[in-house]
């Protein structure tokens, strides 16, 4: 920040210590840039960094008037930044979306006689919405930044950011409860100007902010990473019943669509995605975010056998090069062969078991990049995974459904051979018809200490 040209200073504030610098040169308003973190952070960093634009609201942020969600908005967007560890929130000198503060209490003024919000701007001559996104995309790009995750519930934020240069990978949705006296300002501008007043992936407004506690913890753990293993997210669903399938090598579709969605957002807040050959022979996956924003992680199979079939769908990946994870046993004429079909096997060290040893492997994906992992299954894996403590946070959905079919966890391979591994502080989410548990195993039960 330092290294521009502009006024810039130290600004500590509830949530934690930002930089603040002044821009005048481009409109001649003196728009602000709030940033927290390293702006230049490297590859190893290169999750695109969260980005809010703020127009000034000066009744909203300054008096905290309730005709707008507009302050709640503001202190939202500071404590998410500040939760992630790095960001930017550019305060733009837009007053009353672009017509400034007269004519927005004017228009607060028809608005009582019974004009909507965007009614009211247009019976003053103004468009429903005048602002510009070209001065926050300078900014932006003044402050060397490309690519970013928008946090907004308006897509005319994110079409005008990407027509002029700035690529927005992901939308993170910004949801305030309403309240009686904004009710109707908020639903004007999700029905008139198409605003999507949506919590993540389907989720109640009112605990949305506990759900993106849970983002900017995959936040941190991708930002602080360890250098020695990455950061592990054990993710799967489960009937009431604990079942993952209702019979042996058939999938079962267990969660409901908002729930998918949400689990295709935990992928894309991933490097990398991992599962066991048996879910690859089942389910034949794709591992590919399709029910949210964002890209796609590494997929990752492990595979002592190398039982990989020479169609499974891992081979077509759109984006990336599975990864299959065998030993020694491989046979060598089917390594060539999956390598020439586009995968990647990597020769991991045994366990105990003549298996792929899963810390070892672990200890290589660091090594490749990957700096927090999502195992979604299948049982055995999970099996592993909890048996020798190789997670640091625990995303659990559980499904409305008693199938009395397979369990989620490998028969006899539970927790029962194991002093049992508690949850500490859980948080729990209902997220469509169904309900996710999330939280970290308790201190004396992690592999290594989570991020915080």
């Amino acid at each position: 920040m330092n290294k521009l040209d502009v006024p810039c200073a130290r600004m500590p504030i509830d949530v934690g210590e930002f930089q603040t610098a002044v821009f005048d040169g481009f409109d001649g308003r003196e728009h602000v840039a709030l940033t927290m973190g390293d702006l230049d952070a490297g590859e190893d960093d290169a999750r695109p960094i969260l980005v809010r634009l703020h127009s000034e609201c000066f009744t909203g942020d300054v008096l905290g008037s309730r005709r707008c969600d507009c302050g709640e908005q503001l202190a939202e967007s500071l404590r998410r930044i500040a939760q992630a560890g790095r960001g930017v929130l550019l305060y733009l000198r837009q007053e009353g979306r672009g017509i400034g503060l007269p004519e927005k209490l004017r228009a607060y003024n028809l608005q009582d006689q019974g004009l909507d919000t965007v009614d009211a701007n247009v019976r003053l001559g103004h468009l429903p919405d005048a602002r510009d996104y070209g001065v926050a995309a300078r900014i932006l790009q003044a402050l060397g930044i490309e690519t970013v995750r928008l946090l907004t519930n308006n897509p005319a934020k994110v079409d005008g950011l990407r027509e002029h240069g700035i690529e927005v990978v992901a939308r993170v949705p910004l949801v305030i409860a309403p309240r009686p006296q904004n009710r109707d300002y908020l639903q004007t501008k999700a029905v008139r100007m198409g605003h999507m007043l949506d919590a993540p992936a389907g989720h109640d407004p009112a605990v949305a902010p506990e759900l993106e506690r849970l983002f900017a913890l995959l936040d941190r753990a991708r930002v602080q990473p360890s250098p020695t293993l990455p950061f592990v997210t054990l993710s799967y669903a489960q009937t009431l019943d604990g079942c993952a399938a209702a019979t042996k090598d058939r999938p079962l579709a267990i969660s409901c669509s908002a729930s998918r969605a949400f689990t295709h957002r935990m992928r894309a807040a991933h490097d990398g995605i991992l599962i066991g050959i048996g879910t690859v022979l089942a389910d034949n996956p794709s591992l590919t975010v399709r029910d949210a924003t964002g890209p796609d992680p590494q997929p990752i199979v492990v595979d002592s056998r190398l039982r990989f079939p020479v169609d499974a769908r891992l081979l077509n990946h759109p984006n990336r090069r599975v990864w299959i994870a065998t030993t020694h046993h491989a046979d060598p004429l089917r390594v060539r062969r999956l390598e020439a079909l586009g995968a990647e096997v990597l020769i991991v060290p045994t366990d105990a078991a003549d298996r792929v040893d899963l810390a070892a492997l672990f200890a290589m994906l660091r090594q490749r990049g990957v700096r927090n992992l999502m195992v979604e299954g299948g049982g055995r894996i999970l099996t592993q995974v909890v048996n020798q403590r190789l997670f640091d946070l625990l995303v659990l959905t559980v499904a409305p459904l008693m199938v009395g079919g397979v369990p989620a966890f490998a028969p006899n391979q539970g927790l029962l051979h194991h002093q049992h591994t508690r949850i500490a502080q859980p948080h729990y989410l209902p997220i469509g018809q169904d309900l996710v548990v999330w939280g970290e195993p308790q201190r004396e039960d992690m592999r290594v200490e989570a991020v915080s």
